[in-house]
C-alpha cells in the first residue's frame, strides 16, 4: 500500500489490512507514517495539553490499569470534587506554561445531578482563558452531553481502551456498547472526541489491530486519538503486566497516523518511562500532542522544562492557536518556565 493511498480518510478497514501495516519492515512504516502526517500536519509542531484531576480515586469502575478504581488498594488519597476556582487557577497556570489545551478529569462513572452545575461553571471558566476545554468524566446522557456542549466544551476524552473482544478482561462496570453510545452522543452535540487505548495490558497484536479499527471506523474520526502505555501501579490486578516493546509502542503510533490521517495522535500516559530517543521516534512515527505538566491524573509525567528542553533540540515548537510571532511564544513559554519550575500545582491539585 501506497503512502498516497492510505492518507485517504477512510472508515472501511478491515483487520487483515491493518495486520498487514503493523507487520512492515519498521523503517517502511516510519517511512510511510511519517509521509502521511506531512500531507496533513507541520511535522516540527506538537499541540500541547495539561490535564488536572478535578476528582480523584474511589471510583466504581473495575478497569484493571487504574489506580482511581475503588476495587483496588493502591494507597491514592481519594478526593473530592474541586473547587471551581482552584481549577481556573490551574488553568490559567497552564496556559502560562505554553499549554493550549486544558482537560479536566474526574473519577466517576458519570457525572451526578449535583456535580453538573460546577462541572459547568470550570468548562466556561477555562473556556474564557482563552484555552481549548476538555473533560473526561465517564458515561454521559445525551441531557449532559448537550449541558457541557452549550458551556462551551470542545473535546469529550472517552477512550475505548482495547479491542472489543479483549475489552471483559480488562473491565466489566461498563460494556463497550455504552463507550461508543456516549461517543456518538458527543459527536451529535457538535463537539469533538478525544477517544484511543491502551497498550501492555496483555492484549494481542489483533487487539491492538482491533481497537485502531473501531476508532477509524467511525462515522468521524476522533479528532484526538491517545495512545497510553500502561503504567503499572502496585495494587491493580495489572501491576506485573510484561513492559511493552519500544519499537511495538512505535508501530501503534504509526499505524494510527495511517489509519487516521487528520487525526492528532497523542503520546499519553508512559511517557516518563520513555527516554529521548523513543520520544523522538514517537514524534517522527506521527505523534503531534503531548501532556504537559508533572502529572497526568495520579501518575508522573515528564516536568514541563524538560520537554522544553527536548522540544528545542528536535525543533519542535509547541502549536498555537493564537497568531503571533514564534519568537514572543517561546520567550514567553521560556520566562513562565522560570517562574513556575519551583511550583506544585500540578503536584497539589492530585495526589
Amino acid at each position: 500500500m501506497s503512502a498516497t493511498s492510505a492518507s485517504v480518510t477512510r472508515h472501511d478497514w478491515s483487520l487483515a489490512e491493518v495486520k498487514a501495516l503493523f507487520e512492515q519492515p519498521f523503517n517502511d512504516l516510519l517511512f510511510q507514517a511519517q509521509t502521511v502526517h506531512r500531507q496533513h500536519f507541520d511535522a516540527n509542531r506538537v499541540q500541547v495539553s495539561t490535564l488536572l484531576s478535578i476528582k480523584t480515586g474511589a471510583c466504581p469502575e473495575d478497569c484493571k490499569y487504574c489506580p482511581q478504581s475503588g476495587h483496588y488498594n493502591t494507597g491514592l488519597d481519594k478526593e473530592k470534587l474541586m473547587e471551581v476556582q482552584k481549577v481556573l487557577e490551574a488553568a490559567a497556570e497552564a496556559k502560562a506554561i505554553g499549554s493550549t489545551r486544558f482537560c479536566m478529569g474526574a473519577a466517576w462513572k458519570h457525572p451526578s445531578a449535583k456535580d453538573m452545575p460546577y462541572v459547568l461553571k470550570m468548562v466556561e471558566g477555562v473556556k474564557a482563558l482563552g484555552l481549548e476545554t476538555c473533560m473526561t468524566l465517564g458515561r454521559l446522557d445525551q441531557e449532559q452531553t448537550q449541558a457541557l456542549a452549550a458551556a462551551g466544551l470542545d473535546y469529550y476524552n472517552h477512550n475505548l481502551d482495547t479491542s472489543p473482544e479483549f475489552y471483559g478482561n480488562i473491565i466489566t462496570t461498563r460494556t463497550y456498547a455504552e463507550r461508543l453510545q456516549t461517543l456518538s452522543y458527543v459527536r451529535d452535540a457538535g463537539m469533538k472526541i478525544c477517544s484511543g487505548g491502551i497498550l501492555g495490558m496483555g492484549e494481542s497484536l489483533d487487539d491492538r489491530a482491533g481497537l485502531l479499527i473501531q476508532l477509524a471506523n467511525l462515522p468521524e474520526h476522533p479528532e484526538s486519538v491517545p495512545i497510553n502505555m500502561l503504567v503499572k501501579v502496585k495494587g491493580t490486578p495489572l501491576a506485573e503486566e510484561q513492559d511493552v516493546d519500544p519499537f511495538d509502542f512505535i508501530r501503534m503510533l504509526a499505524v494510527a497516523r495511517i489509519m487516521m490521517p487528520k487525526s492528532h495522535v497523542r503520546l499519553s500516559a508512559g511517557r516518563e518511562q520513555m527516554n529521548e530517543q523513543m520520544q523522538a521516534l514517537a514524534f517522527f512515527a506521527g505523534a503531534n500532542s503531548i501532556f504537559y505538566g508533572e502529572k497526568l491524573l495520579t501518575t508522573a509525567n515528564p516536568q514541563a522544562d524538560k520537554d522544553m528542553q527536548l522540544f528545542k533540540r528536535l525543533g519542535i515548537k509547541p502549536e498555537e492557536r493564537e497568531e503571533h510571532s514564534d519568537e514572543v511564544h517561546q520567550a514567553a513559554i521560556e520566562q513562565a518556565l522560570v517562574e513556575q519550575r519551583d511550583s506544585k500545582l500540578f503536584y497539589n491539585a492530585a495526589v
